[in-house]
């Protein structure tokens, strides 16, 4: 594992400031109060989210955001609090709007600027979480250094859960570098607690061509191999057939548990369904942790739910729900997320 050091060297060289010089101008007077204070009170007052913990867990989530809208952080970090999670956010890209749009503005988190958000946090002893989720990652070098991060999280706390929505393509088509595959295949689906790939992602993982139901367990299969213990191919589409697949690998070695949930087709484009589909996942995984298909259940429930409702709102509005794709209606379907009625069973295969 890298040791604290090591990590940061990866990250570029040091500013030649020391700890006391601080990148948030305060007044000097502002200064002198504050080291007063500190003096006083003899010790800073306890992070509550790691004193006391939340029964559910701690959320590192690192993933786009936008202003408008509801994509990357913005989709994933409302329901994993919804549902109990302490969840601190790492913005990857902060975009004006989704990149659907005729036009967008923002700025790009590269892999030193986020080797600097981690070393402030181990800095103060906030590095501790349960959990590690991460959606698209536009480069190869961000890539690798959500690797160390995995590493670096992972010597803290061990048991640490890494949560990876492969973000790649969809349809046919990669609209991240080609480069990314081989990383991904390579060195991040082997440190992955649970994967959760789209049909296209689940064929460049593996290599292998998802053309049957058959062929999509064994692409689990193939994925289990490799590292993850709990995959879910979130949708798969044969003959016109929407479907989702999980599988949970319980002991290396051991047969996977598997299933399948059929998902009715709504004639509309949503933006951010994919990263709320894998916040739902990692969300009631971890409430059910021997029972995926239970997790899965609740996660397409509410996802099925929130999407209804978006389009019969944009009808309600006078808008065509084809015409154009659309913004979930998240906070309108919180209830749906935190208390979900179950319409969508899981058949297991034998």
């Amino acid at each position: 594992m890298l040791s604290t050091q090591e990590f940061l060297s990866s990250c570029r060289p040091c500013l030649g400031t020391s700890r006391k010089t601080h990148v948030f101008r305060r007044r000097s007077s502002d200064w002198i109060c504050r080291r007063r204070s500190s003096s006083i009170s003899g010790m800073a007052p306890p992070i509550l989210s790691l004193a006391l913990p939340s029964e559910t867990g701690r959320v590192l989530s690192i993933q786009s955001h936008t202003v408008q809208g509801y994509v990357g952080n913005k989709s994933a970090v409302f329901p994993l609090q919804l549902l109990g999670y302490d969840v601190d956010p790492i913005h990857s890209v902060q975009f004006s709007n989704h990149t659907g749009y005729p036009t967008f503005k923002g700025q790009v988190l590269n892999g030193q600027q986020l080797c600097d958000l981690i070393e402030g946090l181990e800095a103060n002893n906030l590095l501790y979480y349960t959990h590690l989720l991460t959606g698209y990652i536009g480069s190869v070098s961000f890539l690798n250094t959500i690797l160390q991060v995995v590493e670096k999280l992972r010597s803290i706390n061990p048991n640490l859960i890494y949560v990876c929505d492969p973000v790649m393509g969809d349809e046919g088509k990669l609209y991240v570098p080609s480069e990314l595959v081989s990383v991904y295949r390579e060195k991040v689906v082997p440190v992955a607690s649970m994967l959760t790939p789209n049909q296209f992602e689940a064929e460049q993982l593996t290599g292998f061509r998802i053309g049957s139901e058959a062929d999509g367990r064994e692409a689990c299969k193939i994925l289990h191999a490799a590292g993850p213990a709990k995959v879910v191919i979130t949708s798969i589409n044969i003959d016109g057939n929407l479907f989702l697949i999980g599988s949970h690998q319980k002991e290396k070695g051991q047969s996977p548990e598997q299933f399948k949930i059929v998902i009715p087709k709504i004639p509309a484009y949503f933006t951010g369904t994919g990263d709320l589909m894998t916040a739902l996942l990692l969300g009631w995984s971890n409430k059910y942790r021997d029972n995926l298909d239970i997790a899965a259940e609740l996660a397409v429930s509410s996802l099925q739910a929130l999407l209804q409702r978006t389009v019969n709102d944009y009808v309600t509005a006078g808008f065509d729900p084809q015409s154009s794709s659309l913004e979930i209606r998240l906070i309108q379907s919180q209830d749906d997320i935190r208390n979900p009625q179950v319409k969508f069973k899981s058949e297991k295969y034998n």
